[in-house]
């Protein structure tokens, strides 16, 4: 792997998102500091919650996810789609970076915008909350690794979407839908008993808790599976991306 290659894909990525900052940074901080003001501030002094565990703690590790996933997402999905859409993306198919260059740049775009909005938001926090993270090295670890995941997620979709339309189904239809009932604003013995299971089978319910617990030591889940898990994930789709870049698949007309 070429370092002034790679260089070169990841800032024009980074630049890419800093020349709309309304769109890709600030809409997402204010859209979580709502998130933190009625969920955390407001509803929240007037839940009783856990023990020692005060409501806007809980629910922030799960408000910071959301916007985290949504940032890797829409990064690398919307920067593919365009380049195919304007073909641009043929001009890198026939220079000489490779397809691991390639993908570790879109990466490196969406974990930088990713990053820059979740500090945004931690700092937001601080004025709410102590936010301090109890297990920092865990905290980091599930942020990049979810990143990491979702980047990847956004490539295929913006390899697979047609029109600008597909880049959001799955973000309305899946992500969003999961993430709200996988413990982002409630513990799962909130629920019934009898959906437990149900619960356990979403996958965000492990991102949500593994982060919180990495936050405020409380967790609902085994968390060395959920982080195997998460691994596991991440390469299964590096290696699926690198497929079809490989094959050219939608790249080439």
């Amino acid at each position: 792997m070429n370092a002034i290659r790679l260089f070169t894909v990841a800032r024009r990525e980074i630049q890419r998102f800093l020349r709309i900052p309304i769109q890709t940074l600030i809409s997402p901080w204010i859209s979580a500091t709502l998130y933190i003001l009625v969920f955390g501030v407001i509803i929240g002094s007037r839940i009783d919650f856990l023990e020692n565990i005060d409501y806007i703690d809980f629910v922030f590790p799960g408000i910071l996810m959301l916007q985290i996933i949504a940032g890797a997402f829409g990064q690398s999905s919307t920067s593919l789609y365009f380049q195919r859409w304007t073909k641009a993306i043929e001009e890198m198919l026939t220079s000489p970076l490779s397809y691991t260059e390639m993908i570790f740049g879109y990466i490196i775009g969406a974990l930088s915008r990713a990053l820059i909005v979740g500090g945004g938001i931690y700092i937001i926090a601080l004025l709410f909350t102590q936010a301090t993270p109890e297990h920092i090295g865990l905290f980091f670890f599930y942020v990049l690794i979810v990143a990491i995941i979702f980047s990847l997620l956004g490539l295929i979709v913006g390899l697979w979407a047609d029109k600008f339309e597909h880049l959001t189904m799955l973000q309305t239809f899946i992500i969003t839908p999961l993430m709200y009932v996988g413990g982002v604003f409630n513990s799962i013995d909130m629920l019934p008993e009898n959906i437990h299971w149900l619960v356990k089978l979403n996958p965000f319910f492990y991102i949500v808790d593994g982060l919180r617990f990495a936050m405020i030591g409380y967790s609902e889940s085994p968390l060395v599976l959920g982080a195997i898990f998460l691994i596991s994930v991440a390469i299964i789709l590096f290696a699926t991306v690198w497929v079809l870049f490989h094959r050219g698949w939608r790249l080439r007309s």
